[in-house]
């Protein structure tokens, strides 16, 4: 079982329930997180900080019952996000991990970066610029999710921390600006000044290793000897974690029993459509390409073995193969496109243009064509549940 081996580094998860601030000094961040009243910045309203107060009277009605967001044990940044990385060129580094690695996959503007899930799984956030674009990288290892948000909140710029607290079994962010609360799942302001702001959000997939430096040869990957911080990278302190006939840690609320709590899905929310995508139905022995209709528009979802689970063994790329999962519009320039599995990458019936698992053309007549990504959480179901409820589950499951 894993609990044993969350002790490593979750003290974030395995302490009260208690949904109080820390009461002793030495527990106290260093940092100003957690002052009572923060000065307006810009178009930033001034207001009592969620992490000392979150029932404070001058907020808007919270999102969620703030009774569900529990403590995991840590002040805020207690698991201390990346503030300044520092990156390698993929080229220089194509052995730097393992090929079935997992690592968290971003690319804006022609600037594309590897964040190693052997690090994320450490810190949870990396503050970024790329693409020219502030971002937030984040991930959630028990939710086994990543996501990366805009950080520009009504124009003004700002980092996110971790809160050390947890909502439905899932990362809580704080924006340092004014120290709302942010749920990482979903990119929303529940709790503070800030209640009911909607982060933007850019598709950062995990994807293994190998197909990232296959797909962005000249992209970079982050530097695990200058992150500022000495920790285990490589070993995967949520031993056993993934794992679907185990239930989540430290989730409160109910289940949606149309599946094992922890069956990977790929979720898809696109307008109004929420659809969760059961792994098990999209993956096999060698790739496999999915047409689906969600909601009015056709999507194609491109799935290719070879990333290890980063939740399973002792170390990052010691777990099972879950593969690698791209969704995109199937649509160039105006032509609509069929795409199906050919070998170990995707070909289209229009122009027999080979794909590969990125959404980009290696060959063929639209050589060097990108799809248009469209942002998918690969997650576990009573993650996806809780935060799309009622959401369309399909494929089988269990």
């Amino acid at each position: 079982m894993f609990l044993g081996a969350l002790t490593i580094v979750l003290a974030a998860c395995g302490g009260s329930s208690s949904d109080e601030s820390p009461s002793s000094a030495e527990d106290q961040p260093t940092t100003t997180a957690g002052s009572l009243i923060l000065p307006a910045q810009g178009a930033l309203p001034q207001g009592t900080s969620a992490l000392a107060d979150m029932r404070a009277p001058d907020f808007p009605a919270s999102l969620v019952d703030v009774s569900e967001i529990i403590s995991g044990g840590p002040p805020p940044d207690g698991i201390p996000p990346i503030e300044e990385p520092v990156f390698l060129e993929v080229a220089e580094n194509l052995e730097l991990l393992e090929a079935n690695e997992p690592v968290v996959a971003l690319e804006i503007n022609g600037d594309a970066r590897a964040y190693p899930v052997s690090v994320m799984i450490w810190h949870e956030i990396v503050n970024d610029t790329v693409g020219g674009v502030p971002v937030s990288v984040t991930y959630c290892p028990l939710c086994n999710s990543a996501v990366t948000y805009g950080r520009e909140i009504n124009g003004i710029e700002t980092t996110f921390g971790t809160s050390g607290r947890l909502f439905a079994s899932a990362l809580v962010m704080y924006d340092r600006a004014t120290e709302s609360l942010w749920t990482h799942f979903d990119g929303r302001s529940v709790v503070g000044v800030l209640t009911g702001s909607q982060l933007d959000v850019y598709g950062s997939p995990l994807m293994a290793w190998g197909d990232f430096r296959s797909a962005y040869p000249t992209g970079k990957v982050l530097d695990e000897t200058q992150t500022g911080f000495s920790r285990r990278y490589g070993a995967n302190p949520y031993v056993g974690y993934d794992d679907a006939a185990t239930e989540p840690f430290l989730f409160r609320g109910a289940l949606d029993d149309r599946a094992r709590s922890k069956e990977r899905i790929v979720g898809v929310s696109r307008g109004d459509t929420d659809v969760a995508y059961s792994l098990q139905s999209l993956s096999g022995d060698a790739p496999t390409a999915t047409s689906v209709v969600h909601g009015n528009e056709e999507l194609v979802i491109l799935w290719v073995p070879g990333q290890s689970t980063a939740l399973e063994g002792n170390a990052v790329d010691d777990g099972r193969d879950v593969g690698s999962i791209g969704v995109f519009l199937p649509i160039v320039d105006g032509r609509e496109l069929t795409l199906s599995a050919d070998g170990e990458n995707f070909v289209d019936s229009e122009t027999g243009s080979v794909w590969n698992v990125a959404g980009i053309a290696i060959s063929g007549e639209l050589v060097g064509s990108q799809l248009e990504r469209i942002p998918h959480l690969d997650t576990f179901w009573f993650a996806w549940a809780t935060y799309r409820p009622g959401s369309e589950l399909v494929g089988t499951v269990g």
